[in-house]
């Protein structure tokens, strides 16, 4: 097939354009689409949940390639739980509460800090003094791994220390009513949780509220590797007179943000990143933020930290060509290949079908066999309202873009070795025709 006709390379043209142009915004808009993954959240005052959730409104509002899902569990126990049954792709979750064999850190969010407290003027000085106690377990079962080590390590059964579950809100009638002596609880050590503790033992006059030192902390730690030993600095609880008195030993147990290990690399970098970025803007509405950390990258850390979050936080993110650079390499040889096949194509749609001796030079040089042949001037004449037809319908191709401007110069070239050879047979038929009217004038007297 033979294109003739300008408008149909424009539309062949327009066409491919228009489905690249279609494909490329497709594959713009399929790889810009942010990724929506779930995070299970619980915490007995609901804090978790907020915090994560004005992450997540943050990260909406400056376009961040991730979007976060919040899901409450009610508890860390259940997020825990809802990671591992494969429900969401994040948590928030604490060192020593469920099955975390399929989580990978992101970020360490918090510490909780254990503190076994006493009301203002009590005997209890030391664990030891807790014999034939009842401490209430503020947060219930959540807490009961931290009172079973306790009891373990300090021998509480045969103490006969009893243990009694209170959610927050049974606290202060226990108190009130001394149904506890003292209260284990493990909480973050912020100004919000410090004022909740004050307030259940307030001050009497010159005496405060005790905090028992765990002095067995560092063998705890060794062996339960969720937790590790921690020194509460002097006046934490209270400045003045400060409480403790003293920096004082203890347990703590950090918060995370973990992956299920499955998580691909991209999405998790991209949450790390965006959480870090974010905290910067929020962390004034919520001061936790400030304990944000990078989890430890060790081999034997207690829940490993995730490729993703570790490459992002080292520096080492790879970006579009770093992962895809040998697919862009082979692409652009294969598009240079498909390109030189179309145009093979093309040229052989556009002129391939011509037969040899239609071809335009091919018409023009089979007329020097007839010039030369040619016995008068109407041949001549003849001949040259050919060539003159020739190149009219090439000249028309050439200004409809059918013919290039190699073809059309080699056209030229042999138009003029035509002429010179018309006028050279004209100049031939001259010379005959004086020979015949002066027959003697070219021979010698």
């Amino acid at each position: 097939m033979i294109v003739k006709h300008r408008w149909v390379r424009v539309a062949l043209v327009l066409s491919v354009t228009i489905l690249a142009v279609a494909v490329g915004l497709f594959t713009y808009r399929i790889v810009t689409i942010p990724k929506a993954v779930t995070v299970a959240v619980g915490s007995f005052d609901g804090d978790i949940a907020k915090l994560m959730t004005g992450i997540a409104g943050r990260m909406a509002s400056s376009n961040s390639s991730v979007r976060l899902k919040i899901v409450d569990k009610g508890t860390v126990a259940e997020a825990s739980k809802a990671l591992s049954l494969g429900e969401t792709e994040l948590a928030v979750v604490r060192g020593d509460v469920g099955d975390l064999s399929a989580a990978r850190t992101l970020l360490q969010l918090s510490q909780g800090v254990v503190l076994i407290v006493t009301p203002p003027g009590s005997t209890i000085k030391e664990i030891a003094d807790l014999k034939g106690k009842t401490v209430g377990i503020i947060g219930g079962a959540i807490n009961h791994s931290i009172a079973e080590i306790l009891t373990k390590e300090y021998d509480l059964t045969r103490a006969k220390v009893q243990f009694k579950d209170l959610t927050v809100a049974d606290v202060p009638q226990a108190v009130l009513s001394k149904q506890v002596n003292a209260l284990l609880v493990i909480m973050p050590v912020s100004e919000k949780y410090l004022a909740i503790l004050r307030a259940i033992y307030p001050s009497t006059g010159k005496q405060n509220m005790g905090i028992l030192s765990i002095e067995s902390a560092g063998a705890i730690a060794a062996i339960s590797k969720a937790y590790e030993s921690y020194d509460l600095p002097k006046g934490t609880i209270r400045g003045s007179p400060p409480v403790p008195d003293e920096d004082l030993t203890t347990l703590r147990v950090p918060y995370y943000l973990v992956a299920n290990r499955k998580l691909d690399d991209d999405t998790t970098g991209a949450v790390t990143k965006a959480v870090m970025e974010t905290r910067r803007d929020l962390i004034t509405e919520y001061p936790l933020l400030a304990q944000i950390s990078a989890p430890s990258t060790e081999k034997d850390a207690f829940i490993p930290i995730h490729p993703g979050a570790a490459a992002y936080l080292d520096g080492s993110t790879k970006n579009v060509f770093d992962k895809y650079g040998d697919q862009f390499f082979y692409g652009s040889m294969l598009l240079g290949t498909f390109t030189s096949i179309l145009a093979a194509v093309w040229t052989f749609m556009t002129k391939g079908a011509d037969k040899p001796e239609k071809r335009p030079l091919n018409r023009l040089y089979a007329l020097v066999a007839r010039i030369r042949a040619s016995k008068d001037e109407a041949e001549l004449v003849e001949i040259e309202a050919t060539i003159d037809e020739i190149l009219k319908s090439e000249l028309e191709r050439y200004a409809g873009g059918e013919t290039e401007a190699g073809e059309a110069a080699a056209l030229s070239l042999a138009t003029h070795r035509l002429e010179y050879i018309i006028s050279q047979r004209r100049a031939s038929f001259s010379r005959n025709i004086a020979l015949m009217t002066h027959p003697n004038q070219g021979s010698i007297g």
